[in-house]
């Protein structure tokens, strides 16, 4: 029999980002919050020594145990989906911090025409220019009324950057300056300008000096060390929530963490939810937590799972087009050029965010009406660290075996340089998430399925994307370019990238969307979902930022909800 806890005024389900923030914000509002993190309490004492590449880059030490808990997945409703075994196409974090944890700290906005998608393309391009069974809606917001919210979130990272020149505007400059401005990126610098783009230093996490955000806590500058994405920072340099947000929180008085807590369910009387139920994954005991209020903080792929293992929403149906649990769930393209040079070039130092972007063919910032696809990639090139496990570039006429493929690794070691290109993805009928009828996780409930294919539309994107990246490396001094290879049907084998996305959209009806523009549920006005699975698409960027940026206007949202109640939207 569960044991029921004390009522609280506000559970969240995971402690990551939008964790980490929506605790600090209402405990600092007064209000008695409790965060159930399914993994283990952790912070930078726990990162020392950290830089084994095996353990952590690798073997996926601070990732989801897929033993437990898993996604199935098919390319198509005519295939039986089968479970993901081991980490591959995304990595899941698990413990405090969550992805926050392991991330590179890329830290975007996306751009003003991503919020208003659908009208804005309708506008310039027409109707038809949507391709039929591409399911675009406009987010319920402008980039103008989350811009506050975006540097609230800059803030309290101390994002370090400059202003990009084709972006939205903003109020203020980034709190901290960009990062080091490299030979590597001096190189992209000069071939794209030469090019007229307009490169701009990547906005990054990983500090460029020393500070202290507005709630008192202390970032300190990156070391260069090379050991960002997968791994924590032992320096507490790399902006997370376990140095900020969650310190914040905890100093209130109003915040506890209960790591070890995975919640298996929402529970709900009528119109409202009144708590959720989970279970201590150490001793297997079984508890209630009461709340007024219920945030559903965890990874995209979780906070579907736990709405539609409640009953809460109608699942999505692909044949009728009704419902909106699961819908729109979207991915990105990564598409990009290899160049191979004569000189050595010093890419074993670096850091998760030290880089260069462009947006010259991103969002619509370029014109479409000759284009086979809508939106874009940003295209970029970072220094992050070539570790050497994971980095053995050789060109394709070189076997990935034997003494040839060992003396031309060493050879292109510090010759090798990457130009990418992080695409859009739009959403397709035939891609939404839904409950597997036949495999379950460890407590009994049903696996997520994932419906996921790559479309033409991706196709054609990645293949311009590739070209542009190729022509850039090229420009840069690159005796060999090979551009990726094309896209055929989606693999969730490979890592591509962790930028899931969709499956619990927002937007301003009720018909279309799952939560208003505060990220409030519209069928339960006390149950908030947060984080990228709010995009209605997905943008030619990385989501954190804009995930952020929605945690702070749903905590502002929660915080009013908690005096007066009802819809906020």
């Amino acid at each position: 029999m569960a044991k029921t806890m004390d009522k609280v005024d506000v559970v969240t389900v995971g402690v990551g980002w939008t964790g980490g923030i929506v605790a600090a914000e209402c405990a600092k509002a007064g209000l008695k919050v409790v965060g159930l993190e399914r993994g283990r309490k952790r912070g930078t004492e726990d990162y020392l020594r950290i830089h084994d590449e095996y353990r952590y880059a690798i073997r996926y030490e601070l990732m989801q145990d897929l033993s437990k808990e898993t996604v199935t997945f098919r390319n198509s409703r005519k295939e039986r989906a089968l479970p993901m075994r081991q980490m591959g196409s995304f990595l899941l974090g698990e413990g405090l911090g969550g992805s926050g944890t392991h991330w590179n700290g890329w830290t975007f906005r996306f751009l003003p025409y991503d919020f208003e998608i659908k009208s804005q393309t309708e506008k310039k391009y027409g109707k038809n220019k949507i391709k039929e069974g591409f399911q675009l809606q406009d987010w319920g917001i402008t980039y103008d009324e989350l811009e506050p919210y975006y540097e609230k979130f800059e803030k309290t990272a101390g994002i370090s950057g400059e202003t990009n020149p084709l972006g939205g505007k903003r109020k203020n400059d980034y709190p901290t300056p960009p990062m080091k401005m490299t030979p590597i990126l001096q190189k992209f610098e000069k071939a794209t300008k030469e090019k007229g783009y307009h490169p701009y230093m990547m906005p990054s996490a990983n500090l460029s000096e020393t500070y202290k955000n507005p709630d008192g806590e202390t970032i300190y500058a990156c070391q260069y060390c090379g050991f960002c994405e997968r791994f924590g920072c032992e320096y507490g340099a790399k902006s997370s929530p376990e140095i900020t947000v969650v310190p914040t929180a905890m100093k209130t008085g109003n915040f506890e963490v209960r790591p070890h807590s995975n919640v298996v369910e929402i529970l709900k009387q009528g119109d409202k939810v009144t708590g959720v139920r989970y279970i201590d994954t150490l001793t297997r005991e079984e508890y209630i937590q009461p709340a007024d209020i219920v945030v559903l903080t965890s990874y995209v792929l979780n906070n579907a799972k736990l709405l539609m293992v409640s009953n809460i929403g109608t699942q999505y149906d692909p044949d009728t087009g009704r419902g909106t649990l699961g819908k729109n769930y979207c991915y990105q393209v990564n598409a990009g050029a290899t160049g191979f040079f004569d000189e050595q070039m010093n890419t074993f130092m670096g850091a998760g965010s030290l880089g260069m972007y462009m947006d010259d063919f991103n969002g619509d910032n370029f014109d479409h009406s000759k284009e086979d696809f809508l939106h874009g990639a940003g295209i970029w090139i970072t220094q992050s660290g070539s570790r050497p496990i994971s980095n053995n570039p050789v060109p394709p006429d070189v076997p990935l075996w034997g003494e040839e493929f060992k003396k031309a690794s060493i050879h292109y070691y510090t010759r090798t340089l990457y130009v990418g290109g992080q695409g859009s993805t739009l959403p397709y009928k035939e891609n939404y998430l839904d409950l597997d009828p036949t495999y379950k996780d460890a407590y009994g409930l049903p696996l997520l399925r994932m419906s996921y294919n790559f479309t033409d539309q991706d196709r054609a994107l990645h293949k311009f994307a590739s070209n542009k990246s190729a022509e850039i490396i090229k420009e840069m001094g690159a005796k060999e370019v090979v551009p990726e290879n094309a896209i055929s049907d989606y693999d969730i084998v490979p890592y591509q990238t962790t930028h899931n996305a969709g499956g619990t959209i927002m937007g301003d009806d009720p018909d279309t969307s799952v939560v208003n523009n505060y990220l409030q549920h519209w069928d339960a006005d006390n149950l908030f979902v947060v984080g990228a699975g709010n995009f209605p698409h997905n943008s030619g960027y990385n989501p954190t930022g804009t995930v952020g940026a929605l945690a702070y206007r749903c905590s502002e949202g929660i915080v009013k909800y908690s005096k007066n109640g009802g819809s906020l939207a």
